[in-house]
């Protein structure tokens, strides 16, 4: 959320923004409102001194015993009562209707993010490792799977429906490798381990920036204000909600885990084949809440963004690292990187983690303030990237490994958590 000030005073920044990441909203619409409101509010503080100088004279009257007076007074003062039982209700619902949009209304991209429309304006700006050139013919991740025997679709979409699976065997171990490799490598960066409620109440989903926008892709648990989280990032942000730090705390790094949801509404057919897009999956995130300064906020910025490259190196797979457009990366974002592995099958990059910052977009709906060192209140600023992203990652980790007799190599950094296993091979 902007400051609301902000807005009335730079209003073309704004609509500017607005433009730059698709944003329909209508600025005039919500200044306007914001007159209004300002106005009704202006009305009802003057009908309350009115009433708060009648109920003086109502007073002295009495004292005076002069009844006429105070008989015609009080008369005057219940004409203020029904006249702010009419105005203080509509005041409550302007109030309410601009707040609403001011959910709606974008954060200021960085200048140095692309202009751009979409994914396809996105711009790399990093490449690293070889891509493996194979010399047998090689299957996409989904047919090592099957050939390997890790993953049952079948049985798991007769449980769950559609865009569900169950990892089997060496898969169900490789994937909690995954997870403690990533939770130690970040921990031992000073990052505080998590592991959070994927359930989180609506206050959480608005205090990110995920309602009302993205309310399609969230499951509701029925009769509950509660939803099912698509990232840990939700509950971190819902956690610190009302909060005022120490300028001493920041800043808090944590990496935490938690289940994840998504509805992936809006994906018909796309991306059905595999484990590439799905209902339910385990995420490590990166989450930090720092100082409101912008140049901490690009330091840790890049920080996380090496956090993310270093665990992708250490897995041994081809990357890019693309600066993302103003089109793509959402309301909320001032900059963001995606990084991208390499996935032989499609001969394609494939995004498997994204690092944003978003200044106080998010401090200032979930009110998470700290005192700077003049006492002074000051909103923070968040940032979040992702850790590691299963079952997604095995996509690129379980193709570009793959061997020749049909095996595939298990990264030297992930073998400790598989028990020293070099090797997933099929079975005899």
């Amino acid at each position: 959320m902007l400051d609301l000030t902000f807005i009335r005073n730079n209003p073309d920044l704004v609509k500017e923004a607005a433009r730059l990441k698709n944003n329909p909203i209508d600025i005039d619409a919500l200044l306007e409102l914001d007159r209004q409101v300002i106005n009704m509010q202006q009305e009802v503080d003057q009908t309350r001194a009115q009433q708060k100088q009648l109920s003086k004279q109502i007073q002295q009257a009495a004292k005076e015993k002069n009844v006429e007076l105070r008989t015609q007074l009080i008369a005057e003062g219940k004409q203020l009562s029904e006249r702010l039982k009419a105005l203080e209700p509509e005041l409550t619902r302007l109030q309410d209707e601009r707040y609403q949009m001011l959910l709606l209304v974008p954060n200021i991209p960085d200048p140095s993010a692309p202009i751009g429309k979409d994914e396809d304006d996105n711009v790399p700006i990093k490449y690293w490792g070889e891509k493996p050139q194979f010399d047998f013919e090689m299957r996409d991740h989904y047919e090592l799977m099957q050939h390997l025997d890790l993953i049952d679709i079948e049985r798991a979409v007769k449980v769950a429906g559609t865009r569900s699976y169950a990892l089997r065997g060496d898969a169900a171990r490789l994937e909690l490798a995954l997870i403690h490799f990533a939770l130690d490598r970040l921990a031992k960066e000073g990052f505080m381990p998590l592991i959070v409620p994927s359930m989180a109440r609506d206050f959480a989903f608005i205090g990110n920036g995920q309602f009302p926008k993205g309310r399609d892709q969230v499951y509701e648990v029925e009769d509950e204000d509660l939803f099912l989280v698509g990232t840990a990032e939700v509950s971190i942000t819902g956690m610190y909600k009302d909060e005022i730090l120490k300028a001493e705390e920041l800043p808090l790094r944590f990496v935490g885990y938690s289940p994840c949801y998504r509805k992936e509404a809006g994906t018909y057919g796309k991306d059905t084949r595999g484990v590439f897009r799905v209902h339910q999956f385990n995420k490590v995130e990166q989450y930090i809440i720092c100082k409101n300064d912008h140049e901490e906020s690009v330091r840790w910025h890049e920080q996380l963004l090496r956090n993310a490259e270093e665990l992708v190196q250490a897995l041994e797979l081809p990357y890019r690292v693309v600066n993302v457009c103003t089109g793509d990366m959402g309301d909320g974002k001032v900059g963001m990187y995606d990084l991208e592995c390499w996935v032989p099958s499609e001969n394609r990059y494939r995004e498997t983690h994204s690092c944003s910052y978003l200044h106080d977009w998010q401090a200032r709906r979930a009110n998470i303030r700290y005192r700077d060192e003049d006492g002074k209140l000051k909103f923070v600023h968040t940032l979040n990237n992702t850790a590691i992203a299963s079952p997604r990652i095995l996509i690129p980790l379980l193709e570009n490994h793959q061997q020749a007799d049909g095996s595939v190599r298990i990264p030297e950094a992930l073998r400790p958590y598989m028990g020293g296993q070099e090797y997933i091979h099929p079975k005899q």
